[in-house]
């Protein structure tokens, strides 16, 4: 069976960066990048193009929905395809070509049924964990020196594909049209499938046991398995926490400058923090566990939070929404170093995939139960946002010690 090599406690990364490992790293977000990118980018294009073309705002978040909700439903059944498979690469290269062939359907809406292209996302939204958790899961064999330095640049390529897809979106809808914004997704997606070749992704050596057995194994991990089950509910819960700010930053806007769509400085104060933070992850020196990481951090997200929640005006609320982004990037990168070390062999791509289909949902819980609130005053939201941050980090307490 093959093992991670256990980091140092404290100190250095584990090895130098030398012009190898940054080659290893550009070739972990020429693959990652991409696909990711398309994805965030089309949750923002396909509800601007179905009420470009029908009017109906209903129509456009029903078919994000569409978009999101099957990877949440596949996430165990693509982790047990990944964790046996003897040639994951070729499945991760397919997912990417069918979420790029299912936005080009998408973006021929009208003229095509609303049906047909329903279907398309509903294809796309079953493909994404490949991309994502699978993806993330393979990532300590695209790395073998610093694993920690490869799910710090996982943590980057999230952050990256995060702002780039909607920042394209917001350049390319109003230029040549929501239609060809989603057909440059689709475009973006195939770069994965180019890229993926270059990275090196090594099959697992586990038992091919029964499909369902696998699934059931991977469950009952997730479960079971103190170590990873106090990560996975803290990760889970720090979305929950990401997921209330869109809502609350609605409402501030509102209140501060009387425009909602000011409420994108905010998100995006946040946004641009957690890139900084992911940025500089990879080269920043260590001195703590990861599970201490993952605690002080998302605690540090949480004080942020609760103070951009103080009326001292929208300037310090902006910049204190940017510092709690900086803080996510180690207590992130410290979770997905989590997810593989605590693992079992057998199961590692259906905690990764399960993991993050379980923070897609909590996200979208987040900002549903924000919606629900939204009478309340909006910095009250922003600290309740806070708070989950920090109930994330104070799960953390409950990490065991190895006996």
């Amino acid at each position: 069976m093959r093992r991670l090599d256990r980091a140092a406690p404290g100190g250095r990364p584990g090895r130098e960066f030398t012009a190898g490992t940054r080659a290893q790293g550009a070739r972990q977000l020429a693959a990652s990048v991409p696909v990711r990118t398309a994805a965030s980018g089309a949750q923002i294009a396909i509800p601007i193009l179905a009420v470009a073309t029908t009017g109906d705002i209903a129509l456009g978040a029903m078919l994000v929905a569409l978009a999101l909700m099957p990877g949440i439903v596949a996430a165990p059944l693509v982790g047990a395809l990944l964790d046996r498979s003897h040639r994951p690469r070729a499945w991760m290269m397919g997912a990417a070509a069918g979420t790029a062939a299912a936005y080009a359907v998408a973006a021929a809406l009208d003229p095509l049924p609303v049906w047909l292209v329903a279907s398309a996302l509903v294809v796309s939204g079953l493909l994404n964990p490949f991309g994502f958790g699978g993806l993330s899961s393979f990532l300590s064999t695209a790395d073998d020196g610093d694993h920690h330095r490869a799910y710090a640049l996982d943590a980057l390529s999230y952050n990256l594909s995060g702002v780039a897809g909607p920042a394209l979106v917001a350049v390319l809808a109003p230029t040549v049209g929501p239609r060809w914004a989603l057909v440059a997704m689709a475009a973006i997606a195939l770069c994965s499938v180019a890229a993926y070749p270059l990275l090196h992704v090594e099959p697992r050596e586990t038992e091919r046991t029964g499909l369902w057995r696998s699934m059931a194994a991977g469950i009952v991990a997730l479960s079971t398995h103190r170590r990873l089950a106090v990560v996975t509910t803290s990760g889970t819960l720090a979305e929950l926490g990401r997921g209330i700010l869109p809502i609350a930053a609605i409402g501030i806007a509102v209140a501060t400058l009387g425009d909602p769509a000011a409420s994108a400085i905010v998100v995006t104060a946040f946004a641009i923090g957690a890139l900084l933070g992911a940025a500089i992850e990879p080269i920043r020196r260590r001195s703590l566990s990861p599970q201490a990481t993952m605690l002080i951090g998302f605690g540090l997200t949480g004080l942020a939070t609760l103070a951009a929640a103080l009326d001292l005006g929208l300037v310090w609320t902006v910049a204190l929404v940017g510092i709690s982004g900086l803080c996510t990037a180690a207590p992130t990168a410290a979770m997905l170093m989590l997810r593989r070390t605590e693992s079992p062999e057998g199961v590692v791509a259906q905690v990764f995939t399960v993991g993050a289909a379980l923070r897609t949902a909590a996200s979208a819980a987040g900002t549903a139960i924000a919606g629900a609130l939204a009478g309340l005053d909006p910095l009250l939201l922003l600290a309740g946002s806070g708070l989950v941050w920090l109930l994330s980090g104070a799960t953390m307490l409950a990490f065991p010690r190895r006996g």
